[in-house]
């Protein structure tokens, strides 16, 4: 997971991503839609490659890479559990809130009021 959060954490590698999640792409391909270096580039690639979030396979003399989200799942089901923890949390403090709330005024009308409202 932290080969991969490493692997997009920068812009350019991200962006090399989205390209490819439309259409696998050689490296010159990718190059192309850059200003930087092709060494750059085949840095970049290497770092997506080394985390698995890119395949490449050799057609001829070149060199095709395609996107594969694979090993983003145990990072995305992290961030997953990070949000959701926070969100069941903060619905479940406001149930026993209430709950303790509905509590204390039962008890602060008395026993009498208590039977009258639900014979009614």
């Amino acid at each position: 997971m932290d080969d991969v959060a490493v692997a997009i954490a920068d812009p350019v590698r991200r962006h090399i991503l989205t390209m490819l999640r439309a259409e696998s792409l050689s490296a010159g391909e990718i190059a192309q839609r850059f200003t930087i270096s092709r060494p750059a580039i085949s840095r970049h690639l290497r770092v997506l490659r080394d985390s698995g979030l890119v395949r490449d396979e050799l057609v001829g003399r070149r060199r095709i890479y395609r996107l594969d989200p694979g090993p983003l799942a145990p990072l995305l089901d992290w961030l997953t559990a990070l949000t959701t923890v926070d969100r069941w949390g903060r619905h479940l403090d406001a149930l026993e809130t209430e709950v303790y709330r509905t509590r204390r005024e039962r008890r602060s009308r008395g026993p009498a009021e208590h039977r009258r409202e639900h014979t009614a």
